[in-house]
């Protein structure tokens, strides 16, 4: 189990590195003499027309709304397997990292509520909710063999159930205009799929055709479309004994492209952020102070918090090289929020631009000084090398 989270592990990092650098190159191009043309050309037009088949997306929403499905789509993969042979495949692992990850977000949300309670800007409070996984443990990465396997496991575990978390949160909360026979067609074929993976039925090459199906069946649905990937990631049979089950297979395959190709382009494409004369000022409003504030103070207030409390009372206890210096660190870097808050901006102000700009802003400034004060945190914390990270 470890050999296979070691893999895990090496494979978000690298991303998480190339997702800073590609985030850096995009705030530099945007705000570059060449500024206009780079942010005009991912609001470009790319709609589809083909008989009474009309996707009016521009190429960022193809991205946003196609390209993020294959990522949920990694991401369901990776909760199932938690659920069955991971961390989270038994209750005493499972619940330390589950009220920790249940404290990441609803102290964060309860901090932008206080903000922005009875304003147009409440539905932002999703936003400082999110964890970034690949930004977090490339992060992480950075620090070595001082930072004991514990923790990044913990951080992983963490940083997953946040983002079941969050596909909950999109399902119930950020879906707009609705109908119900295209949600009905949605559900009927995921029920189907989910007959065919009890009867055996191992091919992908049946269940990924049907995942584009139940992409437009959801995107008519007005539910959002990217939960499609969720649905397949559960339909896709999953065995624990079984030699090269489809699960495993399908999961390996998408780890490159995903961190390597769709989460940098999406940063690429959401951080084309042209920073106005004055832009500054909007840091300031409630929307920007409370995701800040949520990230920030919110994010470790929240996991240590709850952690601490239910280590307390006698329901779990600290995994081993783990102490309250590095579980604070830690929660400090869970503050990176990045994909998963960009994500959500785009969602909660979809009819507001500038609000989803100063949005992005709040959570790229407050992602960075997550980042370097989680990383002096938890350099400071653990000064000598753990012999059980080796």
């Amino acid at each position: 189990m470890a050999g296979l989270f070691i893999k895990f592990f090496n494979s978000e990092k690298a991303g998480g590195l190339i997702l800073i650098l590609c985030t850096v190159v995009s705030m530099v191009l945007a705000n570059s003499p060449a500024g206009a043309g780079y942010v005009h050309f991912w609001h470009q037009n790319a709609a589809i027309q083909v008989a009474d088949l009309n996707i009016p997306f521009r190429i960022e929403e193809w991205i946003n709304d196609g390209l993020m499905a294959v990522f949920f789509l990694l991401v369901g993969l990776e909760i199932e397997r938690e659920l069955y042979i991971g961390e989270l495949s038994e209750f005493k692992n499972a619940i330390l990292p589950m009220v920790a990850a249940i404290g990441g977000m609803a102290v964060p949300a309860g901090i932008h509520f206080i903000f922005n309670h009875g304003t147009p800007q409440q539905s932002g409070i999703g936003i400082p909710m999110a964890t970034d996984i690949a930004f977090s443990l490339g992060v992480l990465s950075l620090l070595g063999s001082r930072i004991p396997l514990s923790l990044k496991i913990f951080l992983t575990a963490l940083a997953i159930i946040d983002d079941l978390g969050a596909v909950i949160i999109i399902a119930i909360f950020y879906t707009h205009s609705f109908s119900a026979f295209y949600l009905l067609l949605a559900l009927a074929l995921f029920a189907i799929l989910i007959f065919l993976n009890r009867l055996k039925v191992f091919s992908l090459w049946v269940y990924l055709p049907a995942g584009i199906f139940l992409w437009y069946f959801l995107y008519r649905s007005g539910v959002h479309p990217t939960l499609s990937g969720i649905l397949l990631a559960f339909a896709v049979p999953f065995r624990k004994n079984l030699v090269n089950q489809p699960s495993a297979i399908l999961q390996h395959a998408l780890h490159l492209p995903v961190n390597f190709f769709i989460i940098p382009l999406f940063a690429l494409a959401n951080t084309a952020i042209h920073l106005p004369t004055g832009w500054y000022s909007d840091i300031l409003s409630p929307n920007s102070a409370g995701i800040a504030a949520g990230l920030l103070i919110g994010k470790p207030l929240g996991i240590v918090g709850f952690t601490l409390l239910t280590v307390a009372f006698g329901f779990a206890k600290l995994p081993q090289g783990m102490n309250k210096m590095n579980l604070a660190g830690m929660g400090l870097l869970a503050g990176i929020g990045f994909t998963m808050s960009i994500f959500f901006s785009n969602l909660a102000f979809s009819a507001a631009p500038d609000e989803i700009q100063s949005s992005k802003v709040a959570v790229l400034l407050a992602s960075f000084l997550a980042a370097i004060l989680g990383w002096i945190f938890l350099k400071k914390a653990t000064p000598q090398a753990s012999p059980s990270s080796r």
